[in-house]
């Protein structure tokens, strides 16, 4: 009698956490006791001013001017990864084989559309909305007179000098966003939102401003009743039942990698790339227009068609290594203001060579996102901030003019010579850090300045272990989440690719985990948090709002489950 009381009271505890597990294309926002969250487009589209400025943020990552060299660039790398493929065998032995680019394009050009009569519908434009939020502001004319923001990219605050692009207006776009599907999806009213509790799920690598904001904005602007915070690797593992793993998650525009043990993501092993599964759809995008894509009017910078090229490369995007030759496919485009047409288009390996590109990521330089740095955790996650009287910045620079004023009055007093001898300061002041961050990057960089593929990023990760036999855990449980490489056979390439590469010492047995309890790993993170939330080790990680306004960052020290 009293477990099925304590599983009710257990469920009513559940149903008052509300998870949120923002990202850059997708937020997931809802009850911990909830088997799936509501998952919406993270966007919000607000009404130009009269001669307003205009700002349009993109569904896809802008692709870089296409010149000579780059045209080059990307057609070696493609040679490469098609001779890599032929040179593979099925799984019966035979070899691979692969139709000619030249006749999938033959055949592609003769395709031509089938017009749906009696199938045209309007923009939206014509509401009188000032604020569309979600998946409504794709069917907002491009040309129309609304801004559309995306508060995330590449997993940070999405901030530019743009209009809408400072911190307040961001955190207000957020706010709005995420109170609509508050109150609109989960049904929950304004007043009664001290009732609840938030559990927001973070990077692994974080900005320590970031994080103040976003507390405050739970806090104050929302209104919850207590939150904590949790990183999304740490997060990951409790959705996938695992005590420790090598956490790889590729979202639509970052891919992270940590070593988490115990609920503690190692900070030495982290490292994060401006890269995910949305550069992949603009690689897999001019791979089909290579072949002739049938639908000549797309434009991969309008809404409607970045999510058309998303869908398709989740469609058709696969690395299975029995498939062969060209495969005929069909998909519809549906445009307010265009009657239905529906396509018909053959593709061949160019299905495999784009998922691929996150292996061989001189591909990724369509859009620029091999040539950016990595961020590490020293570098990403230690800004100083006044409020936080712990800071290493702050003990420095107070421990400087401390030791200043000490000698300076010793000095007057005649208590101490002034010597030539060299100063040595009271704290270590993060240089060696500073540099060993730098040294950081340079490992994830080859020499031509382009990152490595993601399996040499993960075997850097595991060997930043402080130890062996972490490293051998970290070898023998790789957990892939996000939903940036939802290809069938990807986790087998990356075994494998990982296994050629491992020092011999740790070669035993890999074990790659995809989907775990056949989840989708777009939500294992979410589903992890949900999981933490109930334990009842929490309740000590649990921040309140009068706690937040007397003691600000000083209380994340103390409280945050990750080291700050």
């Amino acid at each position: 009698m009293s477990t099925v009381k304590d599983q009710s009271e257990q469920l009513n505890h559940a149903q008052n956490i509300i998870v949120i597990h923002p990202g850059s294309h997708y937020l997931r926002i809802g009850r911990a006791s909830d088997v799936n969250p509501v998952k919406i487009l993270h966007a919000i589209a607000r009404r130009r001013k009269p001669g307003g400025e205009t700002h349009r943020d993109g569904v896809l990552p802008q692709v870089v001017e296409k010149t000579k060299e780059l045209l080059q660039e990307l057609e070696d790398c493609r040679l490469q990864i098609t001779h890599t493929l032929q040179s593979c065998v099925q799984s019966n032995g035979q070899r691979r084989y692969a139709t000619p680019p030249q006749q999938i394009a033959a055949f592609n050009r003769r395709s031509q559309p089938e017009v749906v009569p009696d199938s045209q519908t309007d923009w939206s434009d014509k509401e009188s909305r000032d604020v569309v939020i979600g998946e409504d502001v794709l069917l907002l004319n491009p040309n129309g007179e609304y801004n559309v923001h995306f508060p995330i990219r590449r997993g940070e605050l999405n901030l530019h000098t743009g209009v809408g692009g400072s911190l307040f207006a961001v955190m207000s776009d957020l706010q709005t966003i995420w109170e609509h599907v508050l109150y609109n999806r989960l049904d929950i009213k304004p007043s009664d939102m001290r009732q609840y509790r938030a559990v927001l799920v973070i990077p692994d690598i974080y900005n320590r401003a970031h994080l103040r904001e976003y507390v405050t904005l739970l806090l104050k602007q929302i209104g919850f009743g207590c939150c904590f915070l949790v990183q999304d690797h740490v997060a990951a593992t409790f959705g996938a039942g695992l005590g420790y793993a090598c956490v790889v998650d590729v979202g639509d525009e970052k891919t992270s990698i940590s070593c988490v043990e115990d609920g503690i993501s190692h900070p030495n092993t982290r490292v994060r790339f401006d890269y995910g599964g949305a550069d992949v759809t603009q690689v897999f995008y001019w791979l089909l227009q290579k072949c002739a894509f049938p639908y000549r009017e797309s434009n991969e910078q309008t809404p409607l068609d970045g999510i058309l090229l998303r869908r398709l490369k989740e469609d058709f995007g696969h690395v299975n290594l029995d498939v062969c030759g060209s495969v005929e496919k069909s998909f519809s485009v549906q445009h307010p203001g265009m009657p239905k047409r529906n396509y018909t288009l053959q593709v061949g390996d160019e299905a495999m060579v784009a998922p691929l590109s996150i292996f061989f990521t001189e591909l990724l330089a369509i859009t620029g996102a091999n040539r950016t740095a990595p961020k590490t955790h020293n570098r990403c996650s230690s800004q100083p901030h006044p409020e936080d009287c712990f800071d290493a910045e702050y003990l420095r620079e107070t421990g400087r003019r401390n030791k200043d004023n000490l000698e300076q009055s010793a000095i007057d007093s005649g208590a101490l010579a002034n010597t030539d001898a060299p100063d040595e300061d009271l704290v270590v002041d993060g240089l060696e850090q500073e540099r060993e961050a730098k040294s950081n990057d340079r490992d994830y960089l080859l020499p031509g300045g382009q990152l490595v593929g993601l399996d040499q990023a993960v075997i850097q990760s595991i060997e930043r272990c402080s130890t062996d036999e972490l490293k051998r855990k970290m070898y023998s449980c790789i957990l892939i989440v996000g939903g940036g490489i939802k290809f069938a056979g990807i986790s087998s390439w990356l075994q494998s690719q990982v296994a050629r590469k491992i020092p011999a010492v740790y070669r035993s047995e890999q074990s790659i985990v995809s989907s775990p309890k056949d989840m989708d790993p777009e939500i294992t993170s979410w589903k992890g948090a949900a999981v933490m939330s109930c334990l009842e080790s929490v309740v000590e990680l649990w921040l309140t709002e009068p706690e937040w306004t007397r003691y600000g960052l000083r209380i994340l020290r103390e409280k945050a489950v990750f080291m700050w």
